[in-house]
């Protein structure tokens, strides 16, 4: 047993010996690694996954929500029973009753919606947020920027929204559209500012400078607010584009900026002042850019002047790239027609234009854009300067600036001068305002005008 115990401790000592020795002699081997170039890679920023959105619109909602109105259009229209009724006018009175929404703009109850809100009304009647209702009178309107004005009264102060600076509005900036939508009172809904000076008439005529926002919009939103995370109201939601006729993601305000200054000129004028530079304008492009052999492709490109305006004083010349007015960037021609809406004649614009490849800051005195829009013909005129009429050799005559329909549009009518309608001389939109009021509406009208040529023509409208 003895001898079997020393064997064992024999072995193991053995063992360890071997065991150790074999380490010691071992061959050390090293795995080494070589940086290989990176060839691609995409910037990553992981400390913005758990950033937090801070936003609050709980405040800029109670803000707003109560002084945003339901507005209700009753409108009466008549109905023939007969063929006599058909053609002479008559019939049976039937009320038609539409709805939109309001803002109230001040503490003793003005009122901003949208023109077609209450167009054609024999009544409006106006439901604020606590559900009483007021009736409302019209103050005024303004068709082009369909903006209109109307005014409620009551014993105490009303809850009001101030107004923002649209100007200052940037891409991706959240904003809150509040309103009535569907009859449905008093709704909030969320998005971003999707775009600026979005034109959505460029092919009538009548160039709007739209805030394009993703905030849901649909119909009863109209004339309602578009306000940022302050409360301020920076735009009257007025439209939406869609295949559906509800909202798809697409909907658009008239900036507040434009919007105020129609309500004031409305309060203080009862119409409409526009400033104008008096330019002929082209937005640029690449093609266009080519065409010209200029290098700018964002910009207005001034196509002419028009004699004795602000621009034509102040010393703008044909082939100038207007690039921005007091500041603000100007890449095409809603940003200019955007801007120069929150102006009045008499105002001072610093215009900053490219000529010859250098930049020039000309100081500008808007000019009064006068025009009047002759519905039975489809037109709008202007009045016609003393330089103009004796280039075209004529005495008198107011200018045609653009057709009102589809249907007027495609006879090309623009830059004419209508020197004569029902064989009446025609000095100025005065006239054209007396005549069509006189006329018998029942009776053609023949309109003369000397084309751009230089023909003198004469045409009947039935």
């Amino acid at each position: 047993m003895k001898q079997t115990f020393r064997l064992f401790l024999v072995a193991l000592f053995a063992g360890a010996i071997t065991l150790g020795g074999y380490k010691f002699f071992e061959k050390k081997e090293f795995i080494s690694f070589t940086p290989q170039p990176i060839s691609n890679f995409i910037p990553t920023n992981f400390s913005a996954t758990a950033a937090e959105m801070n936003t609050d619109f709980t405040e800029a909602a109670e803000k707003t929500v109560h002084a945003v109105v339901h507005v209700k259009n009753t409108t009466v229209s008549r109905q023939p029973t007969n063929i006599m009724e058909y053609f002479q006018g008559g019939g049976q009175p039937r009320a038609m009753v539409g709805s939109g929404s309001g803002v109230i703009i001040s503490p003793d109850g003005y009122i901003v919606t949208n023109n077609h809100v209450i167009a054609n009304a024999s009544n409006l009647e106006v439901t604020l947020n606590n559900n009483k209702t007021y009736t409302a009178k019209l103050i005024g309107t303004d068709p082009n920027t369909d903006i209109a004005l109307i005014k409620v009264d009551g014993d105490d102060d009303f809850p009001f929204v101030p107004f923002g600076d649209s100007n200052n509005v940037k891409l991706g900036e959240w904003v809150l559209a509040v309103g009535n939508p569907f009859n449905l009172t008093s709704t909030v809904t969320a998005g971003i500012i999707s775009a600026k000076a979005r034109d959505l008439n460029q092919f009538d005529g009548n160039p709007q400078s739209f805030i394009q926002t993703d905030a849901a919009v649909n119909r009863g939103n109209s004339g309602g607010a578009l306000v940022n995370t302050r409360g301020e109201l920076i735009g009257i939601n007025t439209a939406i584009t869609s295949e559906t006729g509800s909202y798809v993601g697409y909907s658009f305000a008239v900036p507040s900026n434009n919007a105020r200054k129609v309500i004031e000129d409305i309060l203080e004028y009862g119409n409409v002042q526009r400033g104008i530079l008096g330019i002929q304008v082209g937005n640029l492009n690449s093609d266009l850019a080519k065409k010209l052999g200029v290098d700018e492709t964002q910009g207005v490109y001034v196509g002419g002047i028009e004699k004795g305006s602000g621009a034509d004083k102040g010393g703008i010349k044909e082939g100038d790239i207007i690039k921005q007015l007091d500041g603000v960037r100007v890449t095409k021609f809603a940003d200019l027609a955007g801007y120069l809406g929150s102006k009045r004649p008499n105002d001072v614009v610093e215009v900053t234009v490219l000529r010859n490849g250098n930049e020039k800051i000309i100081p500008v005195t808007l000019i009064k854009l006068e025009t009047f829009s002759i519905d039975d013909l489809g037109l709008e005129v202007k009045n016609t300067t003393s330089a103009e009429l004796k280039e075209r050799g004529l005495k008198n005559g107011v200018t045609v600036t653009r057709a009102l329909t589809p249907d007027v549009a495609r006879y090309k009518l623009e830059g004419i001068i209508i020197t004569k309608l029902n064989d009446e001389d025609v000095n100025d939109i005065n006239d054209v305002k007396r005549i069509m009021s006189q006329r018998d509406h029942r009776t053609p009208i023949k309109m003369t005008f000397m084309d751009t040529a230089g023909n003198l023509n004469s045409f009947i409208f039935r």
